[in-house]
């Protein structure tokens, strides 16, 4: 897995995946540094949290300013409904950090419901498998830390996607692997189907969906 060492790597190829985004019409943004609050609302957010917490705040924000850019959309502040943040009338986004580095991605709400994308650098141990996967999930995971690692994050991209549906836990969303990447849905409710994309980058797990 990937660790603190290993930022710039995973930062590089981060940024090599954008023309695969940007072929399904979505912007990456990468930071590892916040800086500043854009404004007072940020600011006000950010005072409130600890120093690691308000570093990784402040970095996914301006990732995810990144990415607006990219795409052509306004870049002001990014506020939050509680932990999930909210992207300026127009666009829709989500917001990634692990390790010291963020990473979001933005596109037009008049093309996309919503986004979800998810970043790891450090895997979950294989004890903690039954936290997250249902019984049929670890039989595929199958002892493998690897594969854990990318159907924990995948699980962590469509509950992002999921928004308001998203279940309270993240078994209660269903993974099925295959192709290359995952199927995900709320459990009981597969008829809405999110197709996980999976990227290994630098040894870290990379995914993401829209919807």
């Amino acid at each position: 897995m990937a660790t603190v060492t290993d930022r710039a790597g995973v930062e590089h190829a981060l940024l090599a995946l954008r023309p695969v985004l940007a072929a399904s019409g979505i912007a990456l943004g990468v930071a590892t540094d916040g800086g500043e609050p854009f404004g007072p609302g940020e600011a006000e957010l950010a005072s409130a949290m600890p120093e690691l917490r308000r570093r990784d705040f402040l970095a996914g924000r301006r990732a995810a300013r990144r990415a607006l850019t990219l795409a052509g959309l306004p870049a002001g502040e990014i506020l939050a409904a509680g932990r999930r943040p909210v992207f300026p009338d127009g666009c829709v986004g989500t917001i990634s950090h692990s390790g010291g580095l963020a990473v979001a991605l933005a596109a037009p709400a008049s093309r996309f419901r919503s986004l979800g994308c998810d970043l790891e650098t450090r895997g979950l141990p294989l004890e903690a498998a039954h936290l997250v996967l249902s019984e049929d999930e670890r039989a595929w995971v199958a002892g493998s830390a690897r594969r854990l690692l990318f159907a924990f994050s995948a699980k962590e991209t469509a509950f992002k996607a999921l928004l308001d549906s998203a279940p309270s836990q993240l078994l209660g969303i269903g993974l099925w692997a295959g192709g290359g990447g995952f199927r995900a849905w709320r459990g009981g409710v597969p008829e809405r189907v999110l197709d996980v994309r999976v990227h290994e980058v630098a040894g870290s797990a990379f995914t993401w969906t829209f919807c």
